[in-house]
């Protein structure tokens, strides 16, 4: 995890650097384009903690933890698709499970994409539900070790 970092967006730099990620990877990669809305309220609703991965200073990552009680959810998990398949998608889960420790959570939970459920069994998550037709996002959970 060397070179890694996940920080709280406060420039303008690193918000377009977030939003472009998020677009590119989880929207327009999917063939979904113009739908993406960056000024979506819940970006900034309390509770909420967007985050950007940074490797040597360069933004490869996304994740927002939404905590709720001792719950802490990841939404719109991305990895820049350049650098995909190199372990920053390890590390991301890995440093978004220490901010959610650090906050109190016992339990990670995110609806995962249904071709990326094998990486986060990998990463010790379980499936909970999943969709009938396959497709559907697959809710996953993980238990952390409060005192970890």
């Amino acid at each position: 995890m060397e070179g890694h970092e996940l920080v709280t967006p406060t420039d303008p730099a690193q918000w377009r650097a977030y939003h472009d990620i998020r677009r590119r990877v989880l929207f327009e990669a999917r063939g979904q384009f113009g739908v993406y809305d960056e000024s979506r309220p819940d970006e900034r609703a309390p509770g909420h903690h967007p985050k950007l991965l940074l490797y040597r200073g360069d933004p490869i990552g996304v994740v927002r933890v939404d905590i709720d009680a001792t719950t802490a959810i990841l939404r719109r998990v991305a990895v820049r698709s350049d650098v995909q398949k190199l372990g920053h998608g390890r590390v991301l889960l890995i440093l978004a499970q220490r901010f959610a420790q650090e906050c109190g959570c016992v339990r990670l939970v995110s609806y995962v994409a249904a071709d990326a459920v094998e990486f986060y069994q990998r990463c010790g998550f379980t499936i909970e539900s999943s969709g009938a037709s396959g497709r559907e996002p697959v809710y996953m959970s993980k238990p952390l070790d409060a005192g970890a």
